[in-house]
């Protein structure tokens, strides 16, 4: 089941496209990553999904609910934490979740025991009588997810949840996403991929208002090069290379000119379906004579598919 579905979401401000015809779902149950370059049109897209913007053209359902025409369902159903959050400086902690809780519905014979249990799992019990005005940013950051949880909503849509806190509480931030994500739906923005890459099944990456990947984690990462050294004729080595069953890519790479005067020559190779040869390789480079000096497998990581579909955004910049 769909929590969130977008189809051909447009968003114009003025002359300029900011979201382009962008489609995706995020089913139940699932942590999803919402990634891109700054000005991709991420954030302009959670705005829209959680009501504070109006889309161009193009549908967006959350819980079911039109972000349109059912704004109210759709809030009582989602919690939001933006980048940069918004409180209320005079008011302090508890208060303010108090006041929040009351806004969004939370029945009174459970809010005391709900507020209480937000403050305990974002770390800021400590902090229930401060001014909010008096915190610093990652105390702020953690009383707006607090916010965002005290309704108990089925969909949490985070933007940056880890800025300016230190990594003690990346980690403990971190790890409360992972349980949130055992009964909730999570879109999770964030330009730390290796925070991604530690709760998320599943990135959607977005470039110039439009989607430019999207998959699970586990696909992406079986996206493998086996790069070697070997001491031999380039040409020679790199034709054997090329008639390997299997190998459809064979590239040369530049060695240090030392390592080039002793006759080492340096390849790197993609597979069909990213299978690990490389025992055929070395097994056919043997009989031939020509000593391996190294023979390595490597997974693509996140951070290498992010920069592949985003890198004319970031020469733009």
């Amino acid at each position: 089941m769909a929590m969130i579905q977008v189809k051909n979401l447009c968003k114009f401000y003025g002359p300029v496209l900011a979201v382009d015809h962008v489609s995706f779902s995020v089913d139940k149950g699932e942590v999803v990553g919402f990634l891109g370059p700054n000005g991709a049109g991420k954030t302009t897209t959670m705005r829209i999904l959680t009501t504070f913007i109006p889309a161009t053209s193009g549908t967006a359902k959350v819980a079911g609910f039109d972000v349109m025409y059912e704004s109210i369902k759709v809030r009582e159903n989602l919690g939001y934490l933006p980048e940069n959050v918004p409180l209320y400086p005079e008011m302090r902690v508890e208060e303010y979740l108090a006041y929040r809780a009351k806004l969004k519905g939370v029945e009174r014979r459970v809010r005391r025991q709900r507020i209480a249990y937000c403050m305990d799992r974002c770390r800021i019990l400590g902090v229930s009588r401060r001014l909010l005005g008096t915190l610093s940013r990652g105390y702020r950051q953690r009383v707006g997810l607090a916010e965002a949880m005290i309704h108990d909503p089925p969909i949490l849509i985070m933007d940056e949840p880890t800025a300016g806190l230190d990594p003690n509480q990346q980690i403990e931030t971190l790890n409360l996403i992972r349980e949130l994500g055992e009964k909730h739906t999570i879109l999770l923005s964030t330009h730390i991929l290796p925070e991604v890459e530690e709760v998320c099944r599943r990135v959607i990456v977005i470039d110039k208002g439009r989607v430019a990947l999207e998959g699970k984690l586990a696909d992406l990462q079986r996206d493998s090069v086996i790069t070697l050294e070997v001491r031999g004729p380039q040409d020679r080595v790199q034709e054997l290379l090329k008639s390997t069953d299997g190998v459809v890519q064979v590239s040369a790479l530049k060695v240090d000119p030392r390592d080039a005067g002793e006759g080492i020559a340096a390849f790197e190779l993609r597979t069909i379906d990213d299978r690990d040869l490389r025992l055929a390789i070395a097994d056919r480079l043997s009989k031939q004579g020509w000593t391996l000096r190294r023979l390595d497998l490597r997974r693509k990581s996140l951070r290498e598919h992010f920069m592949r579909v985003t890198m004319g955004s970031i020469r733009g910049n």
